[in-house]
């Protein structure tokens, strides 16, 4: 019974064996003619026969033969190609030892025969690379698609299992249609970009609407033109406020220690950007002791920088409040003067010790890429983490003045000093202390900007300037006021950058400045009480 049930299911299951062995054959071996095709000819011929071997010959002897193209070991002749590795020729089509005839020339391979050869090899990685490599290779395809690759990106998709790398296929499918013959496909493939609205698209878009001749198909690339603008239109505003947020961030950095030597003691110290200077100076010398005695903990010398710039910072600050500024509380024109004196002694010693030139200072790996928020928009994470380290900084600061008995003898001393000596405060002693934590302070924001920017003697006056308008424009002495006036001001000089330009946006910035000081002496925040009136 069994047997003759399976005599008659027999067609059946012939029929199912062969659909399934169909289903899991291999691509067509690479053949003599496509291997000789894509060594003899012109360029155009050899790049075409290069993406018809790709498309549809087998992956790893196309991969051999492509690279030996690359390298210069093809010769062809009698109307057949050869690999020669040294003294031995093999043959491309079954990788075995061959004869080589006589008289046979070298396939030649200019730079758009290696633009294009390169190209082939990264499409080769849709076959047999791992996701993030098909990742990778379906968006390499998007540039330069023409319709020579439909049946390479039509192969792929069959073949694909991951929906990410199927969505970037689909993408270049539709650019390579861009360039077909038929109207009908060219505004379907139109359509299709639309949807992906990326800086890619928009430039395939582009391109093609500058050459397009059918006005059906010109309006259909219009549309998809401007639904694309308008969808990156977002991300280049986010990225603009990010921009202005690091930006103001920095500057929040950069300000707070200034709020409390100058907005809270009232020194006009222009030596505050030296001694942002010296904190990323420590931050490098921190960088070249780890490279040294433990380049395997090299990564994590961010962490030692943040407390030795401080120390170096609050250090150097404490030697200028007992040595010279001590003597001149409540004349704050001779403090500017001697403050810009010992800047310039700073950075001369500075240049003295480690040279006139910047030096460099590396990103940690954890710090390093981006963080992808959009098509057109990646965070840098080096911006993200100097934003948070600005607040938490801002935090600390915060927690000191308002929760500290450090801050409450500021505070005492600030508001009344001969009061808080009765009372047995060492007034001294706390403007030692005050002094040393605003230098401090601006030890952490040269540390931070070592990882943004170059360090080097005239790092300090470049925000000299922009840190005393953050303070004043905030309201002398407030923290709320400090972190107010710089995120406002960055945010406000980037947006106006891209409207004006770099130099007219600061013009603007300055004039706005004036302006509202003009209006409001006091700042954003006004001081109230006692402290007012002194």
């Amino acid at each position: 019974m069994f047997f003759l049930l399976l005599h008659r299911l027999r067609p059946w299951l012939g029929a199912v064996v062969a659909a399934m062995a169909l289903s899991q054959a291999p691509a067509h071996a690479l053949t003599a003619e496509q291997a000789f095709a894509m060594a003899d000819g012109d360029n155009n011929s050899r790049i075409a026969a290069m993406q018809d071997a790709v498309a549809t010959g087998d992956v790893t002897r196309v991969a051999d033969f492509l690279n030996a193209l690359r390298d210069g070991q093809v010769q062809y002749g009698a109307g057949h190609a050869f690999i020669v590795r040294g003294d031995q020729a093999l043959d491309p089509v079954t990788g075995k030892a061959t004869e080589l005839p006589e008289g046979v020339d070298d396939a030649s391979t200019n730079n758009r025969m290696r633009r294009e050869i390169g190209n082939a090899q990264a499409a080769l990685n849709l076959f047999v690379g791992n996701d993030s490599e098909r990742l990778s290779a379906a968006r390499a395809m998007l540039q330069g698609a023409t319709p020579q690759r439909l049946p390479m990106l039509d192969r792929a998709l069959a073949k694909e299992s991951s929906e990410a790398v199927k969505a970037e296929l689909e993408m270049a499918r539709s650019a390579a249609l861009l360039g077909s013959s038929n109207a009908a496909e060219r505004t379907a493939a139109a359509a299709l970009l639309a949807q992906r609205a990326t800086p890619a698209t928009r430039l395939l878009l582009s391109e093609q609407l500058t050459q397009e001749q059918d006005e059906k198909v010109q309006v259909a690339l219009k549309r998809a033109l401007a639904e694309v603008n308008d969808k990156l239109a977002w991300g280049e505003r986010l990225g603009v406020a990010f921009t202005g947020i690091s930006l103001g961030s920095i500057l929040l950095l950069v300000a707070l220690g200034l709020a409390i030597t100058y907005g809270l003691m009232g020194v006009i110290n222009m030596a505050h950007g030296e001694l942002m200077m010296i904190g990323a100076y420590a931050t490098y010398v921190v960088q070249g002791v780890f490279r040294t005695y433990v380049p395997e903990f090299f990564d994590w010398y961010l962490l030692a920088a943040v407390p030795a710039s401080f120390m170096a910072a609050a250090l150097v600050g404490a030697i200028m409040e007992r040595g010279v500024l001590r003597f001149l509380y409540g004349r704050p024109l001779e403090t500017l003067l001697a403050t810009w004196g010992i800047s310039l002694v700073l950075m001369q010693l500075v240049r003295t010790f480690f040279g006139a030139q910047n030096v460099a200072v590396e990103n940690p790996v954890w710090m390093s890429g981006g963080w992808q928020v959009l098509p057109n928009l990646t965070l840098p994470l080096n911006r993200l983490i100097l934003i948070v380290f600005a607040f938490a900084v801002l935090a600390g600061v915060a927690y000191i003045i308002a929760r500290t008995r450090l801050g409450l003898f500021v505070r005492g001393v600030t508001q009344n000093r001969p009061i808080a000596s009765c009372m047995g405060v060492n007034t001294a002693r706390v403007d030692t202390m005050a002094f040393a934590l605003g230098s401090g302070i601006a030890g952490l924001a040269g540390c931070a900007l070592s990882q943004v920017g170059n360090v080097g003697p005239d790092l300090g006056q470049s925000y000299i300037v922009d840190a005393f308008m953050v303070v004043v424009l905030g309201g002398v002495g407030q923290l709320a006021g400090t972190v107010y006036a710089a995120l406002g001001l960055g945010i406000l000089n980037k947006f106006l950058e891209g409207w004006t330009g770099a130099v007219l946006a600061k013009i603007a910035v300055l004039v706005f400045i004036i302006a509202f000081i003009q209006k409001r002496p006091q700042g954003i925040f006004a001081m109230k009480g006692r402290s007012a009136e002194a």
